[in-house]
């Protein structure tokens, strides 16, 4: 398949050397990283100054569940930008409003006022401002394997080894272990076991830090980048239950499960549960133009009602970002793209990797739904032992490398995270795209398959 431009590799070369010279590369080392120079993106593919195309099954870092370049919503930013480009946060604009309530409109229960940041980690940072300063308390409960952010709230509430950099133990942050039946750290043998071993050790944590001093316990309702971990059946209505015993604030982390991802507008209606609190970014406008937020319940927003709240952002409700969120969700109602990553995933995707499972030694298990999945890499099915050792870099992550670079040679572009792959193409991808990404897989799996015993 050809890309949408002639290729030009000068102009990929110009490119380069002016990021190498002067842009500075979020998670990385500087000298040791050799950027792909983008050229161009469209739908679910996006392609080099080279010509080579690849298909996205990152959705960016899952955030382009419309696909790149959708002209609706690029057209509405333009529409935008000459109508008001800007204004401030403290005034009552048309299509901040509106923004607002679309998506009030499909959040779960009572979450009907939505608080705007710029992303994710702010829409986390605020969540915990508003639950610590309602309840008055201090310490706030999150999960080991979790990624909520890097602002610095954000990040020591993250579980992933990206927080010890920067992990100053930052006052009232506990960890607790979450269910993962795959990896279980409570020596559980069924999902019912794992559940409520899970809950019972989270309201022993509880019991153990003091009730009366926690704020909140904030969950990833389908953990993302740590490796989409489905939690088992009345996990989280049993954690709501938790919350609710103790007078609690239950803040769900949305901002990669949310907006169509798992099949659903958000996840948590896979699960029936409300919480109090459920942060947003990513999806909600497919990241067009960097967009948050934070949708609040009746009870928490009362509690500002007399009481000015003491946090703001300078672009919170930013028109061009709210006119792009806009477009983006009429799009999502007007092409079915819930139902599509839905009947995907049910349909073609999870079956398409299942089967890959049961011909390759290194994929120990696949989880997921939605356009969400994972698959576990292992050295060995029996043993569970994992590809690469947890956190490895250098020569210990050489499998992982060596599986990354066979699936790009196959022009497939892969989510690759530890001992994962992630499998998180757009909301709107068809089955024939996901099929091709299938094959793909295929082939790089024989890669890893090489380094089993």
């Amino acid at each position: 398949m050809t890309p949408h431009v002639v290729p030009d590799p000068q102009a990929g070369a110009a490119v380069k050397a002016a990021d190498r010279a002067h842009v500075f590369h979020s998670w990385s080392a500087q000298g040791l990283i050799d950027p792909l120079a983008v050229a161009g993106a469209e739908g679910s593919y996006f392609w080099d100054y080279d010509g080579n195309r690849y298909l996205d099954f990152t959705s960016g870092l899952v955030y382009t569940n419309i696909g790149y370049q959708h002209p609706k919503v690029v057209a509405a930013i333009q529409e935008q930008a000459a109508k008001l480009a800007t204004f401030a946060p403290a005034f009552a604009v048309d299509v901040r409003s509106e923004a607002a309530r679309l998506i009030a409109e499909r959040t779960p229960g009572d979450l009907d006022k939505i608080f705007f940041t710029n992303g994710g980690a702010e829409a986390v940072e605020n969540a915990v401002r508003m639950a610590r300063l309602h309840t008055g308390r201090h310490k706030v409960l999150s999960a080991f394997r979790s990624y909520h952010g890097a602002t610095s709230t954000a990040i020591n509430l993250t579980g992933d080894p990206r927080r010890w950099a920067s992990d100053t133990g930052s006052a009232g942050v506990v960890r607790f272990w979450a269910p993962f039946l795959y990896r279980s750290p409570f020596y559980a043998e069924t999902e019912q076991q794992e559940c409520e071993r899970a809950l019972a050790h989270l309201e022993d944590t509880i019991a153990f830090e003091g009730p009366g001093t926690i704020a909140a316990i904030i969950l990833e309702t389908v953990p993302g980048t740590a490796g989409i971990m489905t939690p088992p059946p009345g996990y989280l209505t049993g954690v709501r239950e938790i919350c609710d015993k103790y007078g609690i604030v239950f803040v769900l982390d949305e901002v990669m499960a949310g907006f169509g991802r798992t099949g659903k507008w958000f996840a948590a209606e896979h699960f029936d549960v409300v919480p109090d609190l459920l942060t947003f970014a990513k999806g909600v406008n497919s990241g067009y133009v960097p967009l948050g937020g934070v949708a609040i319940s009746e009870k928490i927003a009362a509690t500002f009602e007399t009481r000015p709240y003491p946090g703001g952002l300078t672009y919170s409700g930013h028109p061009l970002a709210c006119a792009a969120a806009v477009a983006t969700i009429q799009v999502m109602e007007d092409e079915k793209v819930v139902e599509n990553a839905a009947r995907i995933g049910e349909t073609v995707l999870g079956p398409g990797l299942r089967e890959l499972a049961e011909r390759h030694p290194s994929v120990g298990e696949v989880r997921g739904m939605g356009v969400f999945w994972a698959l576990d890499l292992v050295r060995n099915k029996e043993t569970r032992e994992p590809l690469v050792p947890y956190n490895a870099a250098g020569e210990a992550n050489a499998p992982m490398a060596a599986f990354g670079a066979a699936a790009k040679k196959n022009g497939l572009w892969p989510f690759v995270n530890m001992n994962r792959t992630h499998a998180v193409p757009a909301c709107n991808v068809t089955a024939d795209e996901v099929k091709e990404g299938l094959a793909a897989l295929d082939a790089a799996l024989t890669v890893a398959d090489e380094h089993t015993v």
